[in-house]
């Protein structure tokens, strides 16, 4: 499979995580979030969802999400410390390495990710990233980091019909980090970022000046 069929099959594979309701169980709620969690079909581990009414025009929350070299992401994503273009396949789809800092106080160590990932606009106003692992020989592994590897992940923004200043805010994350972790420390990892990243957009469109 080439990598433009690889991203576009992400897209299909994030719908249908967002149509499909059952299964899912709620590990973790907060006023920005609820996030849920089932096994994962892809690997031995979960996918996580989460699910959040961000105060913001669809513009303005995709402005702090979109996946681009130099982008907002990184400034307010505490998960995100470098992100990479490393190919640009077409307009709308391309290949990153993604750098993760150190977490859960130094046991996850830092990580890196090379992804497609397809940005993907739909007729409704929906807008959404899609991102998959992929090998590709400019960015080997590299030492001091920890391969990670994503399966079909990425971010669904969902305009909200008679509001136009609140976003429906999807996000999907099904993550192999690598290494030797202990399934406690992954399991309790995701949840609790997952409500820090909602609070941490929620603030950075909030401090976006309107576009």
């Amino acid at each position: 499979m080439d990598f433009e069929e690889k991203a576009r099959a992400v897209a299909d594979c994030l719908m249908s995580y967002k149509r499909d309701e059952s299964g899912w169980k709620v590990c973790k709620k907060s006023n920005d979030v609820v996030v849920s969690w089932r096994p994962s079909s892809e690997f031995p581990g979960n996918v996580y969802k989460g699910e959040g009414i961000v105060s913001g025009s669809v513009e303005k929350v995709w402005e702090c999400l979109k996946p681009v070299p130099n982008g907002l992401r990184v400034k307010w994503d505490n998960n995100v410390k470098k992100f990479e273009l490393l190919e640009q396949i077409t307009e709308d789809i391309s290949i990153c390495r993604t750098v993760t800092p150190s977490a859960a106080m130094g046991i996850i160590a830092p990580r890196d990710f090379v992804d497609v990932i397809l940005v993907k606009q739909y007729e409704d106003g929906t807008i959404s990233s899609n991102a998959t692992n992929v090998n590709h020989p400019g960015c080997p592994p590299q030492s001091g980091y920890v391969r990670g590897f994503n399966h079909p992940c990425g971010c669904i923004c969902v305009p909200i019909s008679g509001e136009p200043n609140k976003t429906q805010v999807f996000s999907f994350f099904q993550t192999d980090l690598g290494g030797f972790l202990p399934r406690s420390v992954v399991d309790s990892f995701f949840p609790s970022s997952m409500a820090e990243f909602y609070g941490n957009l929620t603030k950075a469109v909030k401090s976006l000046k309107d576009l």
